[in-house]
């Protein structure tokens, strides 16, 4: 294919996406804990600021931002380890929509991208 990623620029990539992937799930462990009832097994920690009213309006308060910061990092995570299978598949770097391959630069700075800026931007415009 032309254009292709070079072994070394995709390794560079995974390098890339294996720390971020760590940093997520510390994030994650953070704000978290275990729960078998979740489907991803994690469920966030509700605060425990105290009994006032105005400790439990903040308890509401950062537990409500603390949903919001795990759905954002869980769908991170997600696409991380969608980028990590498609490099391990050989797909990585490809278009899912048209097939062709996603430009370098685009991949170095979204190394999650799955798809080229001519199909994201068509998407986004259909929206």
């Amino acid at each position: 294919m032309e254009n292709e990623l070079d072994q070394k620029t995709i390794k560079e990539i995974e390098k890339q996406l294996l720390e971020q992937k760590k940093r997520l799930l510390d994030d994650l462990s953070n704000l978290s804990r275990p729960d078998s009832h979740e489907a991803d097994n994690l469920s966030s920690k509700f605060p425990e600021y105290g009994d006032k009213p105005d400790e439990n309006a903040q308890e509401i308060s950062d537990y409500s931002t603390n949903i919001m910061t795990e759905k954002v990092l869980e769908k991170s995570l997600e696409d991380i380890n969608k980028a990590l299978d498609r490099i391990k598949n050989g797909t990585y770097g490809i278009c899912k929509y048209c097939g062709k391959m996603i430009n370098e630069k685009r991949l170095l700075a979204r190394p999650t991208a799955g798809a080229c800026i001519t199909c994201k931007t068509e998407l986004q415009e259909n929206e």
